[in-house]
């Protein structure tokens, strides 16, 4: 368990800005949405697709470019 945990994050060692935000985004959008479909009687499962997909969405849109003003 310990080792697949490792290999799971040592995936994600490379990625950029955008991409980091993209994929936390993601899981925090899908816990959220588990858990309010689950506390309001609906599907946890449809809850967190929809909420790991708007999270998702969400985290990539807001990254900043890393462009300087």
């Amino acid at each position: 368990m310990v080792l697949l945990g490792a290999g799971l994050l040592a995936g994600c060692s490379g990625l950029d800005t955008r991409e980091q935000r993209a994929l936390s985004g993601g899981a925090i959008g899908a816990a959220g949405g588990a858990a309010v479909g689950a506390l309001t009687g609906g599907s946890p499962l449809l809850g967190g697709l929809i909420g790991g997909a708007g999270g998702a969405a969400v985290g990539a849109l807001t990254a900043p470019s890393g462009k300087k003003r």
